[in-house]
């Protein structure tokens, strides 16, 4: 009797390290699994991020001009729910459009959870690589160099310093489109005698609705944008001074072929239909881009640029990093290519 007593009491301390065993190897293997889909997650969400959003936030998260980084520590750390809406729904008044297809975008739910692993969990390196592979690294943004003689000439200036400073933020910033068509001059006593300096201010860090000017406050510290404020402000004395300004180089100049009409068609078809309509003639989603009131009023440099950058506060992708050079040429050339017979307003 007392043998199987002591048989028993065997069975059951094995039986209770079989159980042991499998809870802690469940444990294992759960970690295991979880571990694999968040790899398999942040692989997928790299081919979307490169396609989607590389061209704004940069191929390793760093941010692009007024577009902020996202390798960050707070983000990485923030809240999962918080960032998922945030690529969902967008930010109202930012650049950043909805991308969730239940808000009109183009990702599904899983997409943008993946998007949100990718965002706390990614090594932005590996991301960059995967960016690169695919070719979707965004080119970098053209810079007008200051002269260091030029730079020393107004630091002895009047508040010198803070126009200096002021001079190279614009030209790393905001040259690309103030030293062409794409927008106003700011050299100008028409704007300096109607705007104030808080206004100004305004405008840099809000952006204006409609336009290419996206809003700065997110990528620009608030000394820096009064930096930028005194610097145009004081663009005229700087003139008086013989200060040299540097200026941009001119836009490229297109050669309008039927290969390269062509060329821009197939884009087009491709990607521009569901918003401007099949004939350029507009949707509730988009403005018309076949009529003599747009193309007219809108050179090729800045067509190139709306392509490339998008337009703040709309539905206008930036398609920079996603389309080359070339492109960004053939679909100009193929809007273009509607003047002669657009109609005069937008039907």
């Amino acid at each position: 009797m007392n043998r199987w007593i002591a048989v028993g009491f065997i069975a059951t301390g094995v039986l209770v390290l079989a159980f042991g065993y499998l809870i802690v190897s469940e444990d294992e293997r759960q970690a295991t699994a979880a571990e694999r889909q968040q790899t398999d997650d942040i692989a997928a969400a790299a081919d979307v991020y490169a396609i989607n959003c590389a061209a704004c936030h940069g191929a390793a998260g760093e941010g692009i001009a007024n577009t902020p980084s996202l390798a960050t520590d707070p983000l990485r750390n923030a809240d999962a729910e918080t960032i998922h809406k945030t690529i969902s729904r967008g930010l109202y008044g930012t650049v950043m459009a909805a991308w969730s297809v239940d808000e009109g975008g183009t990702l599904s739910n899983r997409q943008v959870d993946q998007l949100v692993t990718l965002i706390q969990h990614a090594d932005w390196d590996d991301v960059a690589n995967q960016v690169s592979a695919l070719g979707y690294t965004p080119p970098e943004p053209e810079t007008i160099e200051v002269d260091t003689a030029a730079l020393d000439q107004i630091k002895a200036l009047p508040n010198g310093t803070a126009i200096a400073n002021g001079l190279e933020i614009y030209n790393r910033e905001c040259s690309a489109c103030h030293s062409t068509e794409l927008a106003p001059p700011l050299d100008t006593p028409e704007l300096r005698s109607r705007l104030s300096d808080a206004e100004l201010a305004r405008i840099i860090n809000e952006g204006v609705p409609g336009t290419l000017m996206a809003g700065w406050q997110g990528a620009l510290t608030a000394q820096e944008i009064t930096d930028v404020v005194t610097f145009i402000r004081n663009y005229d004395q700087l003139s008086q001074a013989g200060v040299e300004m540097p200026t941009a180089p001119p836009p490229p100049e297109i050669e309008i072929t039927p290969e390269l009409i062509a060329d821009g068609q197939k884009l087009y078809d491709i990607l521009c239909t569901q918003c401007h309509g099949s004939i350029g003639q507009g949707t509730p989603l988009a403005p018309a881009l076949n009529a003599q009131q747009f193309l007219a009023d809108t050179p090729d440099a800045a067509i190139m640029q709306i392509i490339a950058g998008g337009v703040p506060d709309t539905i206008m992708p930036a398609w920079s990093g996603r389309l080359t050079e070339a492109d960004i040429l053939a679909l100009t050339a193929f809007i273009r290519s509607w003047e002669p017979t657009a109609p005069p307003v937008a039907q």
